[in-house]
């Protein structure tokens, strides 16, 4: 049996499938026992076709072309973006031919519509690579895990990111500098707003919590804050108390309704998430059958995120004519949890006047909105009559701790706006 793949995209990932189809065509053939070749590679600059030995693969400048020929089976959408992707991959699935993707952006905004598409036509969409890149999670979760109710998703999903903490607390760099280092070395895209500000990780955590909970996410429902806040001191801080910073995505069922939101979290030391250092991703599991359970791995780069497309056209190969799965389920209706009503605890850190009272001031104001005090301390002097008090909640309600923050916020001895940070508790 053989099967013909059409790449669409020659750039760092698409180069990665086209190399990963070219040089390990016999370890595919052995262990799916299906010849699956590349046939057709298509991109509008032709000069990224000179890196490979296409010898006997049709090349095009067109995506429409390489969807048309007769020999492509599979196509795979590798240039990222919302257009034209998106008209790609529609124009492959009403032609009935199966894709995969990796564009995470693009199912985040149009999942529905795609999985539509491809459920009419009777063929698939796959996106393992989509989130995580090189680590097998959309397989975990609609296969290995199918018996589970899960209950709780943690994950570290974008390098850079955690990049760029990991080098602020082993290196003991601020955030500009953390973030020039990342960019020099190639682990930052320039300008790299899409993954410090979060949005890159919502993207991801949005296809997770779909997937998890049969239910569809808008990604505006998406509480989402990114790392370009967390300071030097926050993650010494924080350090000292036994936490490591992590920007984390979070899913998480809580009567009838779900969590998900991206935001900088405070992780125990002792997690197992807390030791995933560097451009590595990882994502924590916890199902109601198999407890936890991780997952950890490069989660982008070139040939870690084309071994996730390529074990997408592998499986899409062994289904052969047995009826193609859906993308994604949409059989139920979960609204997502206004992050309001979020339990949790909070690290808060606060610049205040060094004078007498402040802190008694403050922990007044807390506990008029139910917050409870969970640990509490004063730094030394940072700037002239200035100085940080570090507080820790015990569990308590987002909303109480909002309104306190506002308030003590207003007090003429406090500096600068108070910084919340949420305490990872599963």
């Amino acid at each position: 049996m053989s099967i013909g793949v059409g790449v669409i995209g020659a750039g760092v990932v698409g180069g990665g499938v086209v190399r990963t189809l070219l040089s390990n065509r016999d370890v595919i053939k052995d262990k799916s026992g299906i010849d699956i070749t590349l046939v057709h590679v298509a991109d509008a600059k032709p000069e990224l076709f000179k890196d490979f030995d296409l010898a006997g693969v049709t090349t095009s400048t067109d995506a429409k072309t390489l969807i048309a020929d007769p020999k492509v089976d599979i196509v795979c959408e590798l240039i990222g973006g919302i257009k034209p992707a998106k008209s790609f991959i529609l124009d492959a699935l009403n032609a009935g031919k199966n894709v995969v993707t990796a564009n995470k952006m693009l199912l985040a905004h149009h999942g529905p519509e795609l999985c539509a598409a491809a459920i009419k036509n009777g063929v698939e969409l796959r996106y393992e690579a989509a989130v995580a890149g090189g680590i097998p999670i959309i397989k975990a979760l609609r296969e290995g895990l199918a018996a589970n109710r899960i209950e709780f998703v943690c994950g570290i999903l974008n390098g850079t990111c955690n990049y760029i903490l990991s080098r602020m607390t082993y290196d003991n760099h601020d955030f500009n500098d953390a973030l020039k280092i990342a960019q020099r070395l190639g682990f930052a895209e320039t300008p790299p707003d899409l993954d410090i500000e979060g949005h890159d990780t919502a993207h991801k955590c949005q296809i997770v919590a779909s997937l998890c909970y049969s239910t569809e996410v808008h990604l505006g429902d998406i509480h989402v804050e990114g790392v370009t806040k967390v300071t030097h001191a926050d993650v010494a801080y924080a350090l000292d108390m036994g936490y490591l910073i992590k920007l984390l995505a979070i899913v998480r069922a809580v009567n009838g309704e779900i969590e998900v939101r991206v935001h900088p979290t405070l992780v125990p030391e002792d997690h197992l998430l807390a030791s995933v250092r560097n451009e590595f991703n990882a994502v924590y599991v916890k199902g109601d059958v198999s407890d936890a359970t991780l997952y950890y791995g490069r989660g982008a780069g070139r040939m870690p995120t084309a071994s996730a497309v390529v074990s997408d056209i592998i499986d899409i190969a062994r289904r052969g004519d047995s009826p193609a799965p859906a993308p994604f389920n949409y059989g139920t209706k979960r609204t997502v949890r206004d992050m309001g009503h979020v339990h949790g605890k909070y690290y808060l850190r606060m610049t205040t006047r060094d004078t007498p009272g402040v802190l008694g001031r403050i922990c007044t104001i807390l506990g008029d909105h139910g917050v409870s005090i969970g640990g509490v301390s004063q730094k030394e002097k940072h700037e002239e009559d200035r100085v940080h008090v570090i507080l820790m909640t015990e569990m308590t309600v987002e909303s109480a701790v909002r309104k306190a923050v506002a308030e003590i916020d207003g007090l003429g001895v406090v500096h600068e706006p108070t910084h919340l940070l949420r305490v990872l508790t599963d």
